[in-house]
């Protein structure tokens, strides 16, 4: 049985006219669920008995479960557990500016990042659009409020599992439904390639961030195997593609560990690389972890680190810094629980 959360409004469209039922009953259907956040067919008022009926027969509303929430200041962690007995874990994190949601997008992750949690946990499997839609319902009936951001940047590597995400974001983005604007919508990627050319073929405003994490090959392939299949050169030039092709700004995430990334000269090799390219860098304070021996950035070498990259006239922001009283670290609390 197909769950109904994995569904486009395209696709329900479609399945509507292959029933010989009116196209615009996927917008109730829509509605229903997105809108009026109802959770079975049967509270349907506007659709028939008879739909109903058939609609139950064919579709699951099954959600994922809630196992755990940490909260912190601006701050909750959430741990799911999937149909299958996999465990993955959502950030909610309030800013100024509005409510972020980070979204998981794969159970473990094989991009083997030398720094991060997920990746002590090997890939079990691809998470489906509605598994990631789900982390959003959840959480917003858990805190009686609208998200209004969503990142796809927790445990996994969104381009991995390219057509599930893509499939997650129209859902999120229609307006008939959730209705997050794209521009509000982020997808960060390791750096594959192929998926980033794939991507600049989409549709919309969705953005884009690259885990960069090093200005070199040498350190960046020691931290991020990935470096190993997709060079600087290779990565740099399809940003520069992708940027003259959508028009659209993209940032890089650059996580400041102790002593490895962090002196004048990587700040200096970081400006050169990117150099030119309409972009801005996240400086982010690292969460340390129990299970990895990197250590964060001591706070007046991120700021020196900023304050070289904006000399050089690269636009760069330190990342506010979330979960210092839960497990933070992406998959550090899936770690835990497995």
């Amino acid at each position: 049985m197909k769950n109904i959360y994995n569904l486009t409004i395209k696709e329900l469209e479609d399945y509507f006219i292959e029933i010989g039922e009116k196209p615009f009953r996927s917008i109730q259907i829509y509605e229903g669920l997105y809108k009026k956040r109802l959770s079975s067919f049967k509270d349907m008022t506007n659709i028939s008995k008879d739909l109903k009926e058939k609609l139950s027969k064919t579709f699951s509303t099954y959600k994922i479960k809630l196992l755990l929430k940490q909260e912190g200041k601006n701050v909750n962690k959430y741990l799911f557990e999937l149909s299958d007995g996999n465990k993955i874990e959502s950030v909610l994190m309030f800013h100024n500016y509005g409510i972020s949601l980070c979204v998981s997008s794969q159970v473990g992750c094989n991009m083997t990042c030398a720094f991060c949690e997920s990746g002590r946990l090997k890939k079990v499997r691809n998470l489906e659009a509605y598994e990631m839609v789900e982390q959003l319902l959840i959480i917003e009936e858990d805190i009686k409020k609208r998200i209004t951001h969503v990142v796809v940047m927790g445990i996994g590597e969104p381009f991995d599992n390219y057509d599930n995400v893509m499939k997650f974001v129209k859902i999120i983005n229609c307006g008939k439904g959730i209705d997050i604007g794209s521009r509000h919508i982020t997808i960060s990627t390791c750096g594959l390639v192929p998926e980033i050319r794939k991507f600049a073929e989409e549709e919309g405003q969705v953005n884009l961030a690259i885990s960069l994490h090093a200005p070199n090959d040498e350190l960046r392939s020691r931290l991020m195997p990935v470096n190993r299949a997709y060079h600087l050169k290779e990565l740099i030039s399809t940003i520069k593609e992708y940027i003259k092709k959508t028009n659209r700004r993209v940032t890089f995430e650059y996580i400041m560990l102790d002593n490895v990334n962090d002196s004048e000269k990587e700040a200096i090799e970081l400006s050169k690389l990117l150099k030119g390219i309409n972009c801005y860098v996240n400086l982010i304070p690292y969460n340390e972890t129990e299970n990895i021996g990197f250590k964060r950035t001591k706070e007046w070498k991120i700021l020196k680190f900023y304050d070289i990259l904006k000399s050089n006239k690269i636009s760069v922001t330190i990342r506010k810094e979330f979960g210092g009283s839960v497990d933070a670290a992406c998959g550090q609390l899936r770690a835990k629980a497995e």
